[in-house]
């Protein structure tokens, strides 16, 4: 027996759900209202000239109070050439750098929008511009927004354009206003800034190099990354092989372009051209390009304070050594612990004579400044600062005899008075007991970059055989001040469009990478490296400090690293031979060894003592404020000659303090350093005696006078 079901009412569904006629009725009707608005809007779009697009707004550098300015970024150069004046190969270049089809579509790349919207979406960096057309419709609106109102009006102007003027007028805009780095806008301009010669006269492994600037022309640059441009470079002239615009055999003979020196502008000379480098190094990392500050007009605030700027310079030439000074090169960096702020930075004597920032690009072996983080392991790991140590001169530890700064044998010390001596013996034996790596990993924390050269974790790392930037220990030694607390080092506070709108707030995002306990205890023990130790120089600061001398036992090194709850600031002296390579410091200012101790000390508290001058007296917090003594709840190591044998290293991984890094790790070839942190009587200055002018090339960092100062 068949039974009828009922049938299911579909109107009931159709109720519900819209027919397929409906849904494709609507988005006809929605993607012709698209394409007509599109299309309304390319109408209405007007061309921009190419003086508009290159019509440039200085971008201003402000000191941290943000009225002030400091300087300017963004020097305009830029003359206009016809197409014609440009050579076939070098337009080869371009295209093959940058729009390999360029004549062969209509503004935009369909798969190039499509990545980049896929991109964006799946929250990666913000893409947009990739053909030339697109990228000049870009350089058009002038505008720093980042969003998808402006890169809509971008494809607007690249569709608009495409359809009103010729390919070849494009190309040639677009040549005369893209930005090639050094302040060059166009071909023109950047023929001239990079090979000294007019557009007309490149060669095709010039045009080739130009070519590959356009992607990042500071990130590339031939002064701070010729390998990355190099490889840019083999990238395009590849490339004009593969469109047939170059022959295979004329690729072989190609080499790459010799460039000619860069010159600075005017306003970047002095002391102040190394701030505003740095703040333009950093407004790039932050995604701000160089063409973006040359046409954008933004208002930069920066974190330097002109007093504590003021102060430093004055106390690199009040305290700084006279003569003998050929090749000195004199760093200081000073942060703020509470926020990263880099309140100031003395780079250098001029800018413009020499761009080397010795704050943040020359390095030197680092000293006994490395073993405050093996202090900090230690109390991680439950060994006090009374805890006991054998610091006898030429103990055998893990398989190698460590000496101590004048072959001096302590006997049986605390670790606070081996802190406060810097005792070489007992700090391996620290480092030997806790591990090589935690040590390692404790200056990584405080925020020793783990690609600082020399940074090979072995028992000669506490002594400092790393060579990190002034910067670096700056910003590890304000870790501690701040208890704790790791915020890296910055040197912008805001950035603000033309129009007011906010491109850039720097926000405090600090670590919480040790215990405050920890810190605590670094800080007191560090107080005693000023009051009872290597430091005392810094007592004529008149207020609670901490801090650290470092001085390798070849004297190629001196430093003194050192912080008050407002700045830690640390201060190098190197100096460069005459192939470039260091040479010892000895001699310089008529010391025969030139310590941690004397003149960084002295550059140190006099720097401190202008910029802390007017604020308030801030103390640390004790860690023994309960009446503990220095004691840590902990298990102290026995003063054994035998430390424990679980990381001792191998001798091919851990040179002996008296052996020399090798070359690859350390550009300074020098001796494990000793911490000639106690200089003797005959370290006394000599009396002021004013540098020859052999004495003090450019690049040297001379001050006058020599104040009298005891060791």
């Amino acid at each position: 027996m068949r039974i009828d079901y009922p049938r299911r009412n579909r109107m009931g569904w159709r109720r519900w759900f819209p027919s397929w006629r409906l849904i494709l009725g609507t988005v006809v009707v929605a993607g012709a209202l698209a394409v007509g608005a599109f299309a309304a809007a390319v109408v209405l779009t007007p061309i921009p000239e190419p003086n508009d697009v290159a019509r440039a707004q200085t971008s201003i550098v402000y000191w941290n109070d943000g009225t002030t300015e400091l300087g300017r970024l963004g020097d305009v150069n830029r003359v206009d050439v016809p197409l014609s004046s440009v050579p076939d190969y070098v337009q080869h270049a371009v295209l093959a750098a940058e729009d390999r089809e360029f004549y062969n579509h209509g503004g935009f790349s369909p798969t190039g929008v499509a990545r980049a919207v896929m991109n964006n979406l799946q929250g990666g960096s913000t893409q947009g511009a990739s053909t030339i057309t697109q990228q000049y419709a870009k350089n058009a609106f002038l505008s720093q927004e980042r969003s998808w109102q402006r890169k809509a009006k971008e494809l607007v102007l690249s569709v608009k354009l495409e359809t009103t003027v010729g390919k070849d007028q494009i190309l040639g805009d677009y040549l005369n206003t893209v930005y090639f780095g050094r302040g060059a806008y166009g071909i023109e301009s950047a023929a001239q800034a990079y090979f000294g010669v007019p557009a007309s006269q490149l060669t095709v492994a010039q045009g080739a190099m130009l070519a590959a600037l356009l992607k990042s022309p500071e990130g590339m640059s031939p002064d701070r990354n010729p390998e990355r441009l190099k490889a840019r470079w083999v990238y395009v002239v590849d490339g004009l092989v593969e469109k047939g615009w170059l022959t295979a055999s004329a690729r072989k003979k190609l080499t790459f372009p010799s460039v000619k020196a860069r010159s600075s502008s005017v306003q970047m000379s002095g002391t102040n051209g190394y701030l505003i480098d740095a703040v333009r190094q950093e407004l790039g990392d932050r995604g701000i390009t160089e063409a973006e500050l040359g046409i954008g007009g933004l208002s930069i605030v920066s974190t330097f304070d002109q007093k504590a700027q003021a102060a430093a310079v004055a106390a690199v030439k009040e305290q700084g050594p006279t003569e003998g000074t050929k090749g000195l090169r004199i760093g200081l960096a000073s942060v703020r612990p509470a926020t990263g702020e880099v309140a100031a930075m003395y780079g250098g004597a001029d800018y413009r004579k020499n761009p080397l920032n010795n704050a943040t690009m020359a390095i030197g072996q680092a000293g006994s400044t490395f073993k405050p983080f093996a202090l900090a392991s230690a109390l991680q790991n439950g060994i006090s600062l009374d805890s006991m140590w054998n610091g006898d001169n030429g103990r055998d530890i893990g398989g190698y005899k460590v000496v101590n700064y004048g072959d001096e044998s302590w006997g049986d010390i605390s670790l606070l008075t081996a802190t406060e001596n810097s005792v070489n013996s007992v700090y391996v034996d620290v480092e030997n007991t806790v591990g090589v790596d935690k040590v390692a990993d404790a200056a990584l924390q405080a925020g020793i970059p783990a690609n600082t050269v020399g940074l090979k974790p072995n028992l000669t790392f506490v002594l400092g055989t790393a060579s990190p930037h002034v910067i670096d220990l700056a910003h590890a030694y304000a870790t501690f001040a701040a208890r704790g607390i790791d915020n890296s080092p910055t040197t912008i506070v805001r950035v603000t469009g033309p129009d007011g709108s906010s491109l850039y707030e720097a926000a405090a995002a600090g670590r919480q990478v040790f215990d405050p306990a920890i810190a605590d205890q670094v800080n007191y023990a560090l107080q005693k490296v000023v009051t009872d130790g290597t430091g005392a120089a810094a007592q004529e600061l008149g207020r609670p400090a901490a801090g650290k001398t470092g001085t390798t036992n070849d004297n190629k090194s001196a430093w003194f690293v050192g912080y008050t709850p407002q700045f830690a600031t640390a201060v190098m002296m190197v100096k460069d031979g005459p192939n470039g390579l260091p040479v010892s410091l000895s001699g310089t200012g008529g010391l025969d060894t030139v310590t941690g101790g004397s003149f960084p000390a002295r550059i140190w508290t006099a720097y401190m003592s202008g910029a802390l001058e007017g604020t308030p007296v801030e103390e640390f917090v004790d860690p023994f404020a309960d009446g503990s003594g220095t004691s840590s709840p902990s298990v102290s190591p026995s003063p054994t000659d035998s430390p424990s044998p679980t990381v001792s290293p191998s001798p091919t991984d851990s040179p002996s303090p008296t052996v020399s890094p090798s070359p690859t790790d350390s550009p300074s070839p020098t001796v494990s350093p000793s911490p000639t942190d106690s200089p003797s009587p005959t370290d006394s200055p000599s009396p002021t005696v004013s540098p020859s002018p052999t004495d003090s090339p450019s690049p040297t960092d001379t001050a006058s006078p020599t104040p009298s100062a005891s060791p």
